[in-house]
């Protein structure tokens, strides 16, 4: 039998859009000749140094230069960091979003609440099932993770299998639904398999993630030791498990549940709805019937375990929560782990909780929803891909991936570190970057989306640390004398009451100056301010050691 010439065939190009510097903004485009799908299209929230922005999404220049070729968007699960971007995104780039049920309830809820729910295509898929999208056969395979419905997907194209696992775990004993399907891993493995793109997220952990039945267990031992105590437990909005746990252990207990915050609440309804999770009648009461038991006999669920300023735990331990107060006595139970960065604000919530007499428990309360390394190795094994593509984590993450990878025997040269960007072509013979797209991230400020960039937010940032001096004069329109001022406003600066001979020098400064420019015959506008900016600039910088930012006004009569 003749070998297959494949010189002539395409290349399968992989090119992640987001979600490689980060954990968070994942989107990843497959092309293959004139067919684009796109798995996940996720946000990321703001860092400290982004001031005002609420959201993070990312650039799909990219995708919008190529709608034609797009087929359709395929999602792993309905975290916010794989589908909170839709609403953005699908303004410019409308396809076809096929995913499982709990994720596409929860995609659904996101487009109504921005008017996009007749505007878009969607379709159900079940595990197991498998659609055609152009040139790509894609197969939706079971996997846990912290949000029931999550899977893999089994990506097909000419040019071979590409497996993309999700965010996954190994939970043999999940609290909703069947444990990941390992057997069709193992199945799709013999096949042969071009690639694996695998949940880099705990690659630097040893051993196995623990199931989530664990911190059932746990749940169950608080709210015995606590029998007088009202409960409060902190945690992900969408870790739809991990409310369900709460709900029985409440329920075992004899105690009314409450639900509170926004994200928590809207998550929760989709859940039951969807017949994601099971609350026992009579068991979940409204906050506001909340003072109508007791507090022994009462849990709330709430959101604010990462310590967000206006999330409800930040807002009851702050005492600005109008319908719950921290009383002595209470016990605070916080069941998650700090995201990297987010530890301070976690700890601030902490304090002010354990200062209003609180007890804060922590301790084995969190299981990770993502894999660790006896895990990654399991699914290395089971797929046996030609090339890995380490996804879904910082540098060191994606590293910490690469060198499990090498440890089972992947070829060095076969293991790709990629950067947002980057374009892998990729076929049974070769692979190598070849390209690199434009990428990046755009910010949302209210409802503004792109129209904060990193100038502003420069300015932004320049405001926080040094403040603000507006000078405000007049000028006469044509012999430019002086009428009016210099009048010099601070905000975030100095109190001007408590600085009076600094401003009254500094209008001299600016007088001066001005007065300068003017006798040289100097009447333009722009180089007036510009000269009162410098003047002003050095004198405060000699003055006070700090450069605020100079805004001159010049009226003209």
């Amino acid at each position: 039998m003749k070998k297959k010439d494949n010189s002539n065939a395409s290349k399968l190009k992989i090119i992640p859009l987001g979600g490689l510097e980060q954990i968070g903004m994942n989107i990843t485009a497959f092309e293959y000749e004139d067919s684009i799908v796109v798995v996940d299209c996720g946000l990321s929230f703001p860092t400290e140094d982004m001031l005002g922005i609420d959201l993070v999404i990312p650039d799909v220049t990219y995708l919008k230069e190529n709608i034609h070729k797009v087929k359709g968007f395929v999602f792993t699960h309905g975290h916010e960091d794989h589908i909170g971007a839709i609403p953005y995104v699908f303004k410019d780039v409308n396809a076809p979003i096929y995913a499982t049920k709990l994720t596409m309830g929860l995609i659904d809820s996101k487009l109504k609440e921005h008017g996009m729910a007749k505007s878009v295509k969607r379709k159900v898929v079940k595990h197991g099932q498998s659609i055609n999208l152009g040139q790509f056969r894609i197969e939706f395979i079971k996997t846990n993770h912290s949000i029931e419905d999550a899977c893999a997907l089994a990506i097909y194209s000419p040019a071979g299998i590409v497996v993309h696992t999700g965010d996954f775990k190994v939970d043999y004993t999940p609290v909703f639904g069947g444990a990941i399907d390992l057997q069709r891993f193992g199945e799709i493995g013999k096949k042969g398999v071009l690639a694996l793109m695998s949940d880099s997220t705990n690659a630097e952990r040893e051993g196995f993630t623990h199931s989530e039945k664990k911190v059932g267990r746990r749940f169950d031992a608080i709210f015995a030791e606590h029998p007088n105590q009202r409960i409060i437990v902190a945690t992900f909005a969408s870790n739809v498990d991990r409310v369900q746990q709460v709900i029985n252990s409440a329920y075992k207990s004899g105690r009314k549940v409450v639900v509170e915050g926004r994200s928590m609440v809207n998550t929760i309804s989709i859940a039951q709805e969807l017949g994601y999770i099971s609350i026992p009648e009579n068991t979940l009461i409204d906050i506001e019937h909340l003072k109508n038991y007791p507090d022994e006999k009462t849990v709330l669920i709430t959101t604010g375990s990462q310590g967000e300023a206006m999330a409800a735990l930040s807002r009851m331990a702050s005492g600005t929560h109008r319908k719950v107060h921290i009383m002595p006595g209470d016990v605070v139970v916080i069941s998650a782990t700090p995201i990297p960065g987010n530890e301070k604000a976690v700890s601030k919530v902490i304090n002010e909780l354990s200062i209003r007499g609180a007890e804060v428990v922590r301790h084995d309360t969190h299981v990770s929803g993502h894999a660790c390394q006896e895990e990654l190795k399991l699914i290395y094994s089971l797929v046996r891909p030609k090339y890995a593509i380490p996804v879904h984590g910082e540098y060191r993450h994606l590293q910490a991936n690469a060198r499990i990878a090498e440890d089972l025997g992947i070829e060095k040269e076969n293991i790709f570190i990629m950067s947002s960007g980057d374009v892998l072509e990729l076929d049974a013979d070769a692979a190598k970057v070849t390209d690199h797209v434009h990428t990046g991230a755009i910010y949302v400020d209210g409802l503004g989306v792109g129209d904060v960039g990193n100038i502003v937010i420069r300015d932004r940032q320049h405001l926080s640390e040094d403040g603000i001096l507006i000078v405000v004069l007049t000028l006469e329109k044509y012999s430019n004398q002086i009428l009016a001022g210099p009048d010099i406003v601070s905000r975030g600066f100095v109190y001007v009451r408590e600085s009076e001979s600094l401003i009254e020098e500094a209008k001299l400064v600016v007088e001066e100056a001005l007065e300068g420019c003017l006798s040289r015959g100097v009447s333009d506008w722009s180089r007036l301010k510009n000269v009162v900016k410098d003047s002003l600039n050095d004198y405060l910088w000699k003055k006070t050691k700090r450069s605020p930012m100079i805004l001159p006004i010049i009226m003209e009569v």
